[in-house]
């Protein structure tokens, strides 16, 4: 292993410096659900927190599905910047940030709409449905700037440029926990809010990271020749059939991973609220260390789609290889930490101990399927920068819907064993996953090898 690294170093190092920021911008992001889960359990009590896990979990399946429409931007960026074509590159800034407005705008209406309905009729608690759907208008609303926010930063990424959205996010956080403490509890002569005030902070934080973000990409120096061709009413059908081409089968992928865990979610309200509150702390915590797998992710997405933009089949593998033993160090690290220290990370969430007692055994599992969690999104990263989106999107239904759920659902409910038995089923379903995307890129991999030497 150690030969392989020292051959290989410059990869590690490479793929290491352009994730590292990515990792802790997408921490920040999470951040934002896990201050949240942490003012409403600490100053709003058990009711609100499960609100929270309900509203986070309907919000969640159509927040990634703008995400991923956003992200189709990235891939191809990073194939036009390898063929040094920066008209290319401004013009699919412009059609990106009109899709992404459109997107946007529709969301909020589907999570206004649909949620809040769909809320109403999957059997949960009527108390903690009553709390959570003023909370869930305010996200919904977040997810307009959040959009325009991302057509900024995906471009930025697209082109090698991480640390700014790093930094942009850190402060944007920093200001979120302020806003929702002093909101939530109503300080400074402001009426109390309770789990209202943490959507508010949520919404204004977001407003001020698109502006910081758009105002970056359109006055750096470092991006000075794309704005030159960069016009904001410039909308093409053929650009956006591209970004579209990537970004809808990626935001499926997203959404059928999320919604499984919303799945999750809901399966676990019905066994009851302290099973409910349980799994959100549990997958709160799980999240944050999944950010780590989703960052090298990222990483090997701009990475692989410059090399295929050069035609370079063989960095493009060296970088695959990398990005998988990165990722499977990484996870091993948060399962240990999850198996040592179980028993009180979710103290940071909450200070009910019934919810805690369960929380903690949830984790031992999530140690687990975060091994699994880290090389299927791996996997997804490297197909997705070589333009490959289809059949893994058709795979990761498969492995979350067609094994993951149900197994969940039976292990859960019908065998009795509780919440533990659905976050089995949720771990079997990423097993696959991972599988199923590793053998995917093997056989494109060989696909383009012979169409190299072909040619």
């Amino acid at each position: 292993m150690f030969k392989n690294f020292k051959a290989n170093k410059t990869y590690y190092l490479s793929t290491l410096l352009l994730a590292g920021p990515i990792i802790i911008s997408q921490i920040g992001h999470t951040l934002v659900q896990t201050a949240d889960s942490m003012i409403i359990g600490h100053f709003a009590g058990t009711i609100p927190l499960a609100a929270a896990s309900l509203a986070h979990a309907v919000f969640l399946i159509v927040l990634v599905l703008g995400l991923g429409i956003a992200f189709g931007l990235t891939p191809l960026i990073a194939q036009e910047n390898g063929k040094n074509n920066k008209i290319e590159c401004s013009k699919l800034l412009s059609n990106s940030f009109w899709i992404n407005i459109v997107s946007g705008i529709l969301l909020f209406f589907g999570v206004y709409y649909g949620s809040s309905y769909g809320m109403e009729h999957a059997g949960q608690d009527p108390e903690v449905v009553k709390v959570a759907k003023p909370y869930l208008f305010l996200l919904a609303l977040s997810i307009i700037p959040l959009m325009v926010f991302n057509t900024f930063k995906q471009f930025a990424e697209g082109l090698g440029f991480t640390k700014q959205a790093m930094q942009i996010t850190i402060w944007g956080n920093v200001l979120n926990i302020i806003l929702a403490i002093i909101l939530v509890k109503g300080m400074f002569g402001i009426k109390a809010m309770g789990i209202s005030g943490v959507g508010l902070a949520t919404l204004i934080d977001r407003v001020l990271m698109m502006l910081a973000m758009m105002l970056f990409v359109l006055r750096s120096k470092y991006f000075k020749d794309y704005m030159k061709h960069f016009k904001i009413i410039t909308i093409d059908k053929e650009r956006i059939k591209s970004i579209l081409k990537i970004g809808t089968p990626v935001a499926l992928q997203y959404v059928f991973e999320v919604s499984s865990f919303a799945g999750a979610s809901i399966l676990t309200g019905k066994i009851g609220a302290i099973e409910q509150a349980s799994h959100n702390v549990a997958l709160t915590l799980a999240s944050m260390a999944y950010m780590a797998g989703n960052g090298i992710a990222s990483a090997t997405t701009i990475k692989t789609g410059t090399a295929l933009g050069k035609g370079n089949i063989l960095q493009l593998q060296k970088y695959a290889s990398t990005s998988y033993h990165l990722v499977i160090v990484a996870m091993i690290i948060t399962a240990s930490i999850f198996a040592i220290s179980n028993g009180y990370l979710p103290f940071i969430i909450t200070n009910d101990h019934v919810v805690i007692a369960l929380a903690s055994q949830l984790l031992i599992i999530a140690g687990l399927f975060q091994l699994f969690d880290g090389t299927q999104v791996v996997g997804l990263g490297i197909l997705r920068g070589i333009g490959d989106v289809n059949i893994p999107t058709v795979l990761t239904f498969f492995a979350y819907w067609v094994v993951g759920i149900p197994s969940g659902y039976f292990m859960g409910l019908i065998l009795g064993w509780g919440a533990k038995g659905v976050w089995y089923g949720l771990t079997l379903g990423l097993l696959v996953s991972s599988i199923l995307l590793y053998f995917r890129y093997r056989y494109i991999i060989k696909k383009k090898i012979a169409e190299q030497q072909f040619q």
